[in-house]
């Protein structure tokens, strides 16, 4: 093999490398808008009084800083403990990561709840009222 077919090879890797990323990302956004949506913080803020908010964070970051008013049900505990959440309301997500708060809407939508959204931000991002804990 000479040094230009070692270029193409590689080329060749990369190029496939850059697709699966591309086809990863566009597979997310076309699951984000079958599933529900992403809310900006003034359409969370001004939906959140009728719907159940729910932190996909483990314990600890939640004890220490959530939304006011969120419940905690942890992305490891959520195929278990999802069953707790209403289905005749809207549910509302949140997380530090867009990708584990879409996973948690998948699950959500495969069990058959239909209002589901999420903070499109994340909750770095949050700036309405919060709850936080001294420890």
């Amino acid at each position: 093999m000479n040094f230009n077919q070692v270029i193409l090879v590689i080329d060749l890797i990369l190029l496939l490398i850059v697709l699966a990323f591309f086809l990863s990302w566009l597979w997310n956004r076309i699951q984000a808008k079958r599933i529900g949506g992403a809310l900006s913080n003034s359409d969370f803020k001004a939906g959140m009084r009728k719907a159940q908010i729910i932190d996909v964070r483990e314990s600890a970051p939640f004890k220490r800083k959530h939304i006011d008013g969120a419940r905690n049900i942890p992305m490891t505990m959520f195929k278990y403990q999802h069953g707790e959440i209403r289905k005749d309301l809207p549910v509302y997500l949140y997380s530090d990561s867009a990708s584990i708060t879409l996973r948690a809407a998948r699950i959500l939508q495969k069990d058959g709840y239909e209002k589901i959204f999420w903070l499109k931000s994340g909750f770095q991002a949050w700036d309405g009222r919060v709850k936080s804990s001294k420890y």
